[in-house]
């Protein structure tokens, strides 16, 4: 039923004759792509979310693909899968009934956080809340000190004694999280085990085997997140492998996630911690960004705006930017600290409410804002015609020209102008203006909105925005990429084939990839290269062991290695990457290549060199990653014999509508050179060129848009 990824086979060999199938869930739609042996895409289809059954929408949409190609379900070899599903149920707090377990005195951990105030002049600021409400954190009696002396042993009949109590109040999820465990976990899995034995129907997470981090808070929400959202996780693909079984994939064809480091993993490993999956849906749009671009460009800004959200994030040299860590469920977007700390490896995404369902609405000083509220799939925008009667970023857009009523969508959805209007207009009529003015400020709005961000999240890097490549994606990416780029003084576009579902077709180029963590807690000056190096080839071992259980080759393996180091006093730690082994054994020379390695890492974070004090190493870290699947990136054949000679009227601001010419993708011959405005459309989306712009279509099939304002 899809549930197992088979074991020593490698995936390679699984795709020699059949189809891989990627999946990717966003809060409007649903993308689906079929690709060939030789990484050819097939067919590609958007289909609407359904929220109370996702897996409804998913095999709606595989049937469909496959009848239309007349591809058998046998012949699918691999189904590569990511969903906002799990990030949503932690934002809507529609988890499973999570209790903690944690130490005796340090229940309230996770509530009292860092005693700061992320505001601190407002006095109506509302901190983010823990996932388990008070009377759900239990205290047990046992205690480890930091050098692992055990003060008081695990009080087995107090643990079971206060399951029991979590059980009968219809606790269906536990998460432990005991003091010191990320050094010492022996009592955290003497726990488990305990209820695993004498409480075999509820789900258990133990936080050392999330993160084995320092600092009590971090673990905390990380733990309770991941027990919040597993029985979700676990119920869900299970549906979704025994409703592709039962469709006719084969029972061996692995079931592959996404994870939010960009990387993938097999369905056990996911089951057992999706807290890894939560940001896999935009890692997957950074990722396609990466590959799709085709890689001439060395600086990228992926942008992928869906029906929900945007996501934006910047790939260097074919790399998405990944860090360690992110703030799930913030009060206040952009403000670190406003949300739940979660400690695993994700790609760097800047994401805001801005997406073709955000609502728009004038606030208490009659000034237009759009978002974060969304109308999602259901009801969707006014001229979705699904019930939808407020304003949206799609009614504008079809407005202001941009979108062709009968073939949005490949033509599955369409679009009813009159609702549009009549919903744009009553907003209009509200603060006094045209309803092409108001369709114009809502495009413009959120347009600007993720223009602040993208300058904010590119400043604190150092960059200059002048000197990337946008790269659009998503189904609403293509519309707003040439407004975007010109707010920030960019030059270039890419916009991908099949922009419209390039999250799902990055699922299916991701390698296989494991991150594991330790706590060092050492001071360099008193480090041996035999003790370093034990720690790292823990992790090493348990990072291929999850890898082998996927089916993956040890042979086709990466490996990277750093450390979490700090100046002594200092709070905070940063990343730095180690060089391959094998190290020095000589202890004065390890210890000068760590040093080496700090004072690279400390200037190009803080541009300057650390001060002479000691250092001291926090966590080591590895990242054990495969080889990615490759992508056929061809423009097709063209057929030049159709769609020429047409315009339509749109709107690029607040003069008079100018004619655009209308092309179809699929009719554009490679070398084609076009000048704005126009409009290039295609089932998935439509790339908006404004006036003053040339754009050229590349033998990969993608469109480059030249602004030559810029």
């Amino acid at each position: 039923m899809l549930t197992k990824s088979p074991t020593l086979t490698e995936p390679a060999d699984l795709l020699a004759d059949g189809m891989s199938l990627g999946i990717d869930i966003g809060g409007t739609f649903t993308d689906l792509v079929l690709c060939d042996a030789e990484g050819c895409c097939v067919s590609s289809l958007k289909v609407l979310t359904t929220h109370a059954d996702p897996v409804a929408g998913i095999m709606e949409g595989v049937a469909r693909m496959l009848a239309g190609t007349g591809t058998a379900p046998g012949e699918i070899r691999r189904v590569v899968h990511a969903t906002t599903l799990f990030t949503n149920a932690l934002i809507e707090r529609k988890g499973a009934a999570t209790a903690l377990l944690t130490t005796e005195g340090f229940r309230d951990v996770i509530a009292i956080a860092r005693e700061r105030r992320y505001e601190l002049y407002d006095l109506s600021l509302t901190p983010a809340a823990p996932l388990v409400p008070r009377d759900l954190r239990f205290e047990i009696p046992e205690r480890v000190k930091a050098d692992g002396t055990v003060l008081r042993a695990l009080d087995r009949d107090a643990l079971l004694a206060r399951v029991g109590e979590a059980v009968a109040a219809g606790v269906t999820s536990f998460a432990v999280v005991f003091l010191h465990a990320d050094l010492y976990p022996a009592h955290e899995a003497e726990a488990a085990a305990l209820i695993a034995a004498h409480f075999p129907d509820v789900s258990v997470t133990t936080s050392h085997e999330i993160v084995r981090e320092v600092r009590e808070y971090e673990r905390g929400t990380t733990a309770t997140a991941n027990a919040f959202i597993k029985p979700l996780a676990e119920g869900y693909l299970q549906r979704l492998g025994a409703r592709l079984t039962d469709f006719g994939v084969d029972p061996s064809c692995p079931l592959l996630m996404m994870l939010s480091s960009g990387g993938l993993t097999h369905l056990d490993e996911a089951r057992r911690v999706p807290v890894h999956l939560l940001e896999s849906g935009p890692a997957a749009g950074a990722l396609a960004a990466a590959t799709l671009a085709g890689g001439e460009e060395t600086r990228l800004l992926a942008f992928d705006m869906g029906g929900t959200t945007a996501k934006l994030c910047v790939v260097e040299d074919g790399e998405p930017d990944v860090v360690f860590g992110f703030e799930a469920a913030r009060q206040a977007r952009f403000i670190e600290g406003s949300g739940l700390p979660i400690r695993i490896s994700t790609v760097h995404l800047i994401e805001i409410g801005a997406g073709g369902g955000s609502i728009a609405y004038p606030d208490p000083l009659g000034l237009l804002k759009v978002g974060p509220r969304s109308a999602g799939s259901e009801p969707g925008p006014a001229c979705y015609g699904r019930g939808g009667s407020e304003p949206t970023v799609t009614d504008a857009n079809l407005l202001l020209g941009y979108l062709d009523a009968k073939s949005f969508a490949g033509g599955d959805i369409p679009l009813d102008v009159s609702a549009a209007r009549a919903a744009i207009g009553e907003l209009a009529a509200r603060l006094g203006l045209s309803s092409e003015a108001i369709a114009w400020g809502i495009h413009d709005v959120v347009t600007e909105a993720m223009a602040s961000a993208a300058r904010t999240h590119l400043a604190e890097r150092g960059r200059d925005p002048g000197a990337f490549t946008l790269v659009c994606t998503g189904g609403g990416g293509p519309l707003h990429g040439f407004n975007l780029a010109r707010k920030l003084g960019i030059p270039r576009i890419v916009v991908p084939a099949n922009a419209g579902v390039a999250s799902a077709l990055g699922l299916l180029t991701a390698p296989p990839r494991v991150d594991r963590l330790a706590t060092l807690a050492l001071a360099l000056a008193q480090t041996t290269a035999p003790e370093l190096t034990a720690a790292f080839a823990g992790l090493e071992d348990e990072g291929l062991a999850v890898l082998a259980r996927g089916g993956w080759d040890a042979a086709e393996i990466d490996t990277l290695r750093s450390v979490d180091a700090k100046c002594a006093g200092q709070g905070t730690h940063i990343p730095v990457a180690l060089p391959p082994m094998p190290w020095p054994q000589e202890a004065e020379d390890l210890r000068a290549m760590v040093m080496a390695a700090f004072h690279a890492a400390y200037a190009e974070r803080y541009g300057r060199e650390p001060p002479q004090v000691p250092i001291e190493l926090v966590n080591a870290r590895i990242t054990l990653r495969g080889r990615s699947e490759a992508l056929t990136l061809s423009a097709g054949a063209a057929d030049a014999g159709a769609g020429g000679g047409r315009s339509r009227s749109v709107h690029f601001g607040d003069g008079p509508p100018l004619q655009a010419a209308l092309h179809r993708r699929e009719h554009l011959p490679v070398g084609f050179v076009g000048a704005g405005p126009a409009l290039v459309e295609e089932d998935g989306s439509t790339l908006v060129v404004g006036p003053g712009a040339t754009f050229t279509v590349l033998p990969t099939g993608n469109i480059v848009v030249e602004l030559s304002h810029v």
